[in-house]
């Protein structure tokens, strides 16, 4: 929606698909009564109101855009190239659960369930702040793809300087309120148990920290996204989202324990700024930015 030029109502369709799943819990869960199994199907049902609404909107003769449903061949070479230039997001996503599971297994060696729903309370937490990072990496990936396609490289040395202003300036206020609200934030879950409350609100302050340089680890993946070159993309994301927090994961603790955990995201997201500053550094000549 967004290459097709209708950015406002892709965030349409989010927020409808967003809505639905929540009041589709609600009705699955106790109207209903289906517990857990009803929150599964609101969720599937919801992704379905987030397929079918573009859907219908790229058939209608409303849409006047270039992108559009006609008849065509199977060409194998276009779909393998998209592929590999979506690699990038394909680890991530799949890196996201490897190091989930590695993060809880650590937890439950020292901390127990309590350090599981500590972690829990602070990755959905997280996710409000880095929504914005990953908003505007994502939104601003057509533009640049855009540019270097025209060989604009003039236009391409002027966004992705604002983009990086930007996104520095987001990153110092966006840390600020995390550290602040740390603890009222935590203390809407599990402001039941004080102990735990001081647990989470510890690694909800320390999580944080990644977020001064997290913001250019995120944009630089999508800026190679754009530019085509999946492969630069997909080493970013693999040695940042994969590689890197493994090992913190692993070792860290070994020195600080129950801390090393919470500061294998710092360590990792802080080393993985090396690995996006050399591609950034070494891919400038090639693509004139």
């Amino acid at each position: 929606m967004i290459v097709a030029e209708k950015p406002k109502f892709a965030l349409t369709v989010v927020i409808a698909a967003g809505i639905s799943n929540m009041v589709l819990d609600y009705l699955f869960m106790v109207p209903f009564s289906m517990g857990v199994a009803g929150a599964a199907l609101a969720t599937g049902l919801s992704q379905c109101v987030a397929a079918v609404l573009p859907f219908i909107w790229f058939i209608s003769k409303k849409n006047q855009s270039a992108l559009h449903f006609t008849k065509t061949r199977f060409e194998v070479r276009p779909m393998l190239h998209a592929c590999i230039n979506g690699s990038s997001e394909m680890m991530s996503s799949v890196s996201a659960s490897i190091t989930g599971i590695l993060y809880n297994l650590q937890l439950m060696k020292y901390a127990g369930e309590d350090g599981v729903a500590a972690y829990g309370v602070v990755m959905y937490s997280a996710f409000i702040f880095l929504g914005v990072f990953n908003g505007y990496s994502q939104g601003s990936s057509p533009i640049m793809g855009y540019h270097y396609g025209a060989q604009n490289h003039k236009e391409m040395k002027n966004v992705l300087k604002r983009s990086l202003i930007m996104l520095a300036s987001a990153a110092v206020v966006l840390t600020a309120l995390a550290i602040i609200l740390a603890r009222p934030l935590s203390a809407v879950f599990v402001g039941y148990d004080a102990e735990l409350l001081d647990m989470t609100t510890r690694a909800f302050r320390i999580c944080a920290i990644p977020f001064l340089v997290m913001w250019f680890n995120m944009y630089t993946s999508c800026f190679f996204t754009a530019l085509n070159d999946g492969a630069v993309s997909a080493a970013i994301s693999f040695m940042r989202a994969l590689v890197l927090p493994i090992i913190c994961i692993i070792f860290l603790p070994m020195i600080w324990e129950l801390d090393g955990v919470w500061y294998s995201l710092v360590g990792s997201e802080i080393l993985g700024v090396f690995v996006s500053l050399y591609f950034m550094l070494a891919k400038r000549k090639k693509y004139k930015y």
